[in-house]
């Protein structure tokens, strides 16, 4: 069996990046280096890498902010709590509140490079 340990993004601009998902996810990050900064969550983390280091291991594997087929996907205590603090902030939102049919409560925004994030709080029976 495989364990999901870290979502890792590649980015040219770690620090915006940080900035964003301390600001978004309310926590500093558990390691945090210029190239490499990590929020460690209760079930994996979410990693965040500088192209640069990563690029002598995986020549041209990675195009930072060309992402548009994964969703970095956070469970929240109240979604609609968390949309009133943030929606003053300089964000890209995608969908505002909402409840999907399969019972969570969610938005959707973009992190500085184009990430697709989606905040949620599961609806309770």
């Amino acid at each position: 069996m495989a364990t999901l340990t870290h979502a890792c993004v590649i980015t040219d601009d770690v620090a915006t990046l940080r900035a964003f998902y301390e600001r978004v996810l309310r926590m500093k990050p558990t390691r945090s280096h210029d190239d490499y900064v990590e929020f460690a969550t209760a079930r994996g983390a979410l990693s965040l890498y500088a192209r640069g280091k990563l690029e002598p291991y995986a020549p041209g594997a990675t195009r930072p902010g060309s992402n548009r087929a994964v969703m970095i996907e956070f469970e929240v205590d109240d979604v609609d709590a968390e949309y009133e603090r943030l929606r003053s902030a300089p964000i890209e939102w995608v969908k505002p509140p909402g409840t999907q049919p399969w019972g969570n409560r969610s938005i959707y925004l973009r992190d500085p490079d184009g990430n697709l994030v989606n905040l949620y709080t599961p609806v309770k029976s």
